[in-house]
């Protein structure tokens, strides 16, 4: 059981993703805006997840490394439209990142509506998407 997920949100308040999103099935991906493959593939697949899977909540983490601050602004510059598609939170030096021993970025998590770690997969390639396609698919079985 995953007791807490803390995060900074766009506006600089801390949240908890596990009290913020009780009771939903949650797909994070955990990115950062410097990751080629994380703004190329993996940001574009899990707005492709949120839009065709009302059952689940998509939760972008952009985790900073080095010292690193990101603002509002570079979150959103990634985004043709200039706005976020889902929400997405900071991970002030990168404790979600280290919280679920990521591999790098992008790093997906799923988590059922019990907070318990459902899937954790790493990449973004066609590989690491098929294993997620088939990881939600089954997530979104489990809790029907």
């Amino acid at each position: 059981m995953i007791e807490s997920i803390h995060v900074t949100d766009l506006d600089g308040r801390k949240i908890d993703l596990l009290t913020e999103y009780k009771d939903k099935a949650l797909v994070l991906i955990i990115y950062n805006n410097s990751c080629l493959g994380c703004t190329g593939r993996a940001i574009p697949l899990a707005y492709d997840f949120q839009q065709n899977n009302p059952s689940i909540q998509v939760i972008g983490i952009h985790s900073n490394f080095g010292g690193t601050k990101t603002t509002k602004e570079a979150i959103k510059s990634i985004f043709t439209s200039g706005e976020v598609p889902f929400p997405i939170y900071i991970d002030e030096n990168h404790q979600v990142f280290d919280q679920f021993e990521s591999a790098g970025t992008p790093q997906w998590i799923l988590i059922t509506p019990k907070g318990e770690l459902f899937r954790s997969i790493f990449g973004s390639q066609d590989g690491a998407q098929n294993r997620l396609f088939y990881a939600i698919e089954e997530l979104i079985k489990s809790e029907s």
